[in-house]
């Protein structure tokens, strides 16, 4: 009976609008993933990711505006600037992945993410670490073993790069969750998108190759898909409870499997739909864990 009063919405949610907006979220999430691959093929890695958010700058505009009066003091400012670095190197290998390796395994591998996550809260955060989120984590790194079977395939430099990208993914959000203690949602997304925009500048001046109109077009598209999928995340949290939502994110690998197959003739591997699969499970466990511990005020 507990259990199902913890899933009983509160009033003013709508589960199944939830979960339409989640699922909204994550086809925009993979279909940014999925022109990136198509783009990716044409030009250096350092300039996709600086048209990318060099595009992304045009939804930045109205951000500054809302947050002009907003002051920071030197260590938030540094900690952007942190931050920027950080995600900076994470995005360059994250579109240098995905000329190297398949969809799928470039989304199952970016699940890694909130692992690495938990791990760094423990470490530098001060939080518990508690016995079933070990288990969630050994799971995790089982999943991980299984998709990359290290001596089993040869491995290329995409699997290193995306082992990378998630890590600075992770170092970038414990960052955002320092800087969120003194700084508004607004302002964190805005300085996101300036720092890392300036942080790639030079990558890309030194790879830099002629783009077509069409192509600044296609990565105006990129940046469209990721500032969607953020707020139609924000419309599926407001919604619906995690328990509801967090489950939902698994059928981002579903399309990251199907994409890849239809659109890019990758094959399936069923390994890497099981690894993946229990990735995304330990992750959904943490989320759903961490939400049931906060509601009932013990995080």
């Amino acid at each position: 009976m507990n259990a199902l009063n913890r899933l009983t919405p509160v009033k003013g949610q709508n589960p199944v609008a939830g979960v339409g907006w989640m699922v909204l979220s994550g086809l925009c999430f993979v279909a940014l993933t999925a022109v990136v691959k198509y783009m990716a093929a044409d030009i250096p890695a350092a300039q996709s990711a600086f048209l990318r958010y060099a595009a992304g700058l045009i939804f930045v505009g109205p951000m500054l505006y809302s947050v002009r009066k907003e002051r920071m003091d030197a260590q938030t400012l540094r900690a952007f600037g942190y931050r920027g670095l950080v995600h900076t190197q994470a995005v360059m290998m994250w579109f240098y992945a995905m000329t190297r390796i398949p969809l799928a395994e470039v989304s199952a591998m970016g699940y890694l993410s909130p692992i690495y996550v938990s791990i760094g809260a423990a470490l530098f955060l001060g939080e518990a670490l508690r016995l079933r989120r070990i288990f969630a984590i050994a799971v995790a790194i089982l999943g991980a073993l299984i998709i990359l079977r290290p001596g089993l395939r040869e491995l290329n430099s995409g699997h290193l790069a995306m082992l990378f990208t998630a890590m600075f993914f992770a170092v970038s959000y414990l960052l955002a969750k320092r800087v969120s203690d003194t700084a508004s949602p607004t302002m964190v997304v805005s300085m996101l998108s300036i720092t890392v925009t300036v942080g790639l500048a030079p990558f890309a001046y030194a790879v830099w190759e002629p783009v077509t109109g069409t192509e600044v077009l296609w990565f105006a598209l990129i940046a469209a898909f990721a500032t969607l999928g953020h707020y139609l995340m924000t419309f599926a949290f407001a919604a619906a409870p995690i328990t509801v939502t967090q489950p939902v994110t698994a059928l981002q690998l579903v399309w990251a499997v199907a994409i890849g197959a239809i659109f890019f003739a990758e094959p399936v591997d069923p390994w890497v739909i099981l690894g993946g699969a229990l990735v995304v499970s330990a992750v959904v466990f943490i989320a759903m864990r961490e939400h049931r511990l906060r509601k009932e005020g013990r995080l």
